[in-house]
């Protein structure tokens, strides 16, 4: 009984730790303007990077995040340029935002990219089996 206990264990902790290096993809949909939801943003997607080495994260920012990427606005500047020559993480802005609020690429953090859509950027990353999380904070 307990070598069958043993043996239960050590299967479930191998198991468990499979989990949890098993690369995964995921997208962070950032529409909100509140500098805590910029921030939790950024704990996020820092933690998750920490634990899935492998894998890879992108941050689509449009609406009323834009200022989340602007170089006089971000409160998450210092996080963005630590994780900018992360390979496994990347910044995308919509340039249908920027160009709403008159904005041009000279304006943005280095290391942050642009797509001509932020929604459809979403889509195909789901499309392409990429997780997905919208990130808010209350």
């Amino acid at each position: 009984m307990k070598r069958a206990l043993i043996l239960i264990s050590a299967f479930l902790f191998a198991v468990h730790a499979w989990a949890q290096t098993q690369p995964i993809k995921v997208v962070f949909d950032v529409t909100s303007k509140d500098e805590g939801t910029h921030q939790s943003t950024m704990r996020h997607v820092k933690m998750m990077a920490d634990a899935y080495p492998n894998s890879e994260f992108e941050v689509v920012i449009y609406g009323g995040a834009l200022p989340m990427v602007l170089k006089d606005n971000s409160s998450v500047a210092e996080d963005i340029q630590l994780l900018k020559d992360n390979p496994q993480v990347s910044f995308k802005v919509c340039e249908g935002t920027m160009k709403r609020h008159q904005v041009d690429k000279t304006q943005l953090l280095p290391g942050v990219g642009t797509v001509p859509d932020g929604i459809l950027e979403i889509v195909t990353r789901q499309g392409e089996g990429w997780g997905y999380i919208k990130e808010a904070h209350h």
